[in-house]
């Protein structure tokens, strides 16, 4: 879905009594002055404040007990209607109602509290609905991507011992099903039976039904059970590498970092006026958790599953921020580059994109930007700025940007432009962002510094270590994975290599089971390689490099199918498929030149030699790349392992290294 958002994209450049409000046996909370803190530093620890400690009844149904509390009749959601692109509305109390009718049809369907419950489908209004009846119902919600694999689907049912699967479809049903009699023919005990429903045959009619007799009573006794402590969510990591870990979150851990997160950006997630559009996977725990802020605050959510209508969603809905993964962001800018074409056009966007990166990395100097750059930056706007933000919808002037490095080049270009991109960094294991730029906190090459009463610290390797309400207690049936994923003093080993500065602000630079070693006793971070790849090389989506014992770095790239055809069919190639056009000549020097340039960001030793373009792009279908985009690593390398070995048994390699750095 992701890839298809990415194109998308591209082609555009309740009140406590109320009966349906479970009840909590302490007040709510007061709000407070909604004042994001800055972080500390103390002996190499970067550390944020809490604005309100999590109590123990602290639990996501109480969290939206507190939003229709609030504001009852105030828009919580807008749904998409079936008249072109028109929005309905749907009020916190009626959304209220709305959960507590799905969550007596789970008790109703016999579900025992602490089950779990499977939801398998695109971003949409019903999957926000089950996944706040699954808690209200006092169950445990464990998403499935709705492109797993039947083995995959097979491992996450037997490890979460899940009880009823909600799909999109009645095909998604029938892997489900495919999936969970596998199970049970591989275990020689019984197996539970698993139940597999479907929304487009009446799955929320179906459970809605079951619960008609069940006392509003019961459910709210389910609901008032529920501890901070209890888990939440189920979520299996998408998996780099080896088998997917079931990651519990806690309601402690959502309910407190959705309270405290609207208040740490109250302009920009706790104000009324805030809307969201979701179109990544809710499945995943950055747009999960996005979802969580969206409810916990005073703003509007809304859904859009179907990416061929993205762009006028936007148009219609139009969010007051985003959420992004680099890939899109990356896009934007590159098909924006290639459809400017040639000449005064193509001139004109990169003199604006120059502009737009100068301008934003004045704003950090003490003199800010000078009167020319002033008039230059206001010319640009009007011939090519506002063509991209309308790409956003009317009103966003925020991005969230998270699953990866975007590089300071990108963060700068787009706050030229006028879309500030609040960068961060979490896991699974921390369900919200560690770390997040602020709209006053900013530093743009970073990814901001800890928030939400979470610590961070760098171990004696360099490697990330987290602290606090973000962080979870512990893999699910795993003890020995959880034991070596913490410090014997409790800290989250991350798995991550960063750094921190004077200010406490967090920098990235790789995983640490990525970094290479050349067999000069260099050490290569392929993160840094590759981004600064895909930030100076247009028409590339993925870079993947290898150095491990090797005398140099190599890179595997593939390049953007639409692009590459547009430039085909301009330049007398029609006909020709994406195949062919990869290995044409003049591609190959088209991309030798831009690399030769990324080549001067880097150090002497990270420079890229030499380099193949794969005739295919990598896809989450083909096993090589994580819903989120990241490339599985281990598979490419050993996929293409012969492809590798080429690039380094060619006798004569073309030096793509300028004479500053040398060969």
């Amino acid at each position: 879905m992701v890839l298809s958002i990415v194109s998308a994209l591209a082609y555009g450049v309740a009140c406590q009594n109320d009966p349906v409000t479970p009840r909590t046996s302490s007040p709510m909370p007061q709000a407070t002055a909604p004042v994001a803190g800055s972080p500390s530093v103390v002996d190499g620890v970067s550390a944020s404040p809490l604005a309100k400690e999590p109590e123990p009844t602290w639990t996501i149904p109480w969290l939206l007990a507190d939003r229709i509390a609030r504001a009852p009749g105030s828009t919580i959601i807008e749904r998409k209607t079936g008249l072109g692109h028109s929005w309905s509305t749907v009020t916190a109390r009626s959304f209220g109602e709305d959960v507590a009718r799905v969550a007596s049809g789970l008790v109703g369907m016999g579900l025992e509290p602490g089950q779990c419950v499977s939801i398998m489908a695109h971003t949409s209004y019903e999957w926000t609905l089950l996944d706040m009846a699954i808690a209200r119902a006092g169950l445990i919600s464990v998403p499935i991507y709705e492109t797993d694999s039947a083995s995959q689907v097979q491992w996450i049912l037997a490890d979460a011992d899940v009880r009823l699967v909600i799909t999109e479809s009645a095909a998604l049903a029938e892997l489900v099903r495919g999936a969970a009699e596998a199970r049970a023919a591989s275990n020689s005990s019984d197996v539970p039976e698993v139940r597999v429903l479907s929304l487009d045959r009446d799955a929320i009619t179906t459970i809605s039904a079951a619960g008609r007799t069940v006392p509003r009573t019961v459910l709210d006794e389910r609901t008032d059970a529920l501890r901070g402590e209890d888990v939440y969510s189920i979520v299996y990591t998408s998996g780099t590498t080896g088998r997917p870990k079931g990651v519990e979150i806690t309601h402690r851990m959502a309910a407190g970092l959705g309270w405290n997160g609207v208040r740490w950006l109250p302009d920009l997630l706790l104000a009324p006026s805030t809307r969201l559009l979701l179109f990544l996977p809710l499945a995943h725990s950055y747009a999960r958790f996005l979802q969580i802020l969206a409810l916990a605050g005073n703003g509007v959510l809304g859904h859009t599953p179907d990416v061929a209508t993205l762009l006028p969603d936007l148009a219609a809905f139009a969010p007051t921020y985003i959420l992004a993964v680099p890939r899109v962001l990356e896009k934007i800018y590159n098909a924006a580059d290639a459809k400017a074409g040639s000449g005064v056009k193509l001139k004109t966007f990169r003199w604006a994109a120059k502009v737009a990166i100068e301008y934003s990395r004045a704003l950090d100097t003490s003199e800010g930007p000078s009167p020319r750059l002033v008039a230059a930056h206001a010319l640009a706007d009007r011939l090519v700025y506002r063509t991209i933000r309308a790409l956003l919808g009317p009103n966003a002037r925020y991005a969230i940007s998270g699953g990866g490095p975007l590089g300071p080049r990108l963060g700068h270009f787009y706050r030229g432009v006028g879309i500030i991109i609040l960068e961060g960094y979490g896991l699974t294991e921390t369900i919200g962002p560690t770390s997040v730029n602020l709209d006053t906190l900013n530093k743009i090459g970073t990814v901001g510094p800890p928030v939400c009463g979470n610590s961070v610290r760098m171990g004696a390797d360099g490697e990330l270590e987290v602290t606090g309400l973000g962080v979870f207690p512990r893999y699910h049936n795993n003890p020995e994975a959880t034991a070596e994923a913490f410090t014997s003093d409790g800290w989250f080993r991350t798995g991550d290599i960063g750094a921190l500065d004077e200010d406490g602000y967090l920098r990235i630079t790789d995983r640490k089971k990525d970094l290479m070693k050349t067999s000069n006793g260099k050490y290569v971070a392929p993160q840094k390689v590759e981004s600064t790849l895909l930030a100076n090389v247009p028409y590339i989506t993925q870079a993947v490099v290898s150095a491990e014992g090797r005398p140099y770095v190599v890179a595997l790239l593939t390049l953007d199918r639409a692009d590459l055809l547009r430039w085909g069919r301009k330049h007398g190639h029609r006909g020709e498929d994406y195949a062919a056009l990869s290995q044409l000549p003049e591609i190959r020097a088209s991309i030798d030149r831009f690399v030769r340039r990324a080549n001067t960001r880097l150090e002497r030793w990270e420079t890229v030699k030499r380099y193949a373009i794969l005739d295919h792009e990598f896809s989450q279908d083909s096993g090589e790349l994580t819903p989120s985009l990241k490339v599985k690593r281990n598979v490419v390398l050993e996929r293409y392992a012969g492809t590798i070995d080429a690039l380094y048994e060619q006798e004569s390699r073309s030096d793509l290294t300028p004479d500053s750095h040398g060969a």
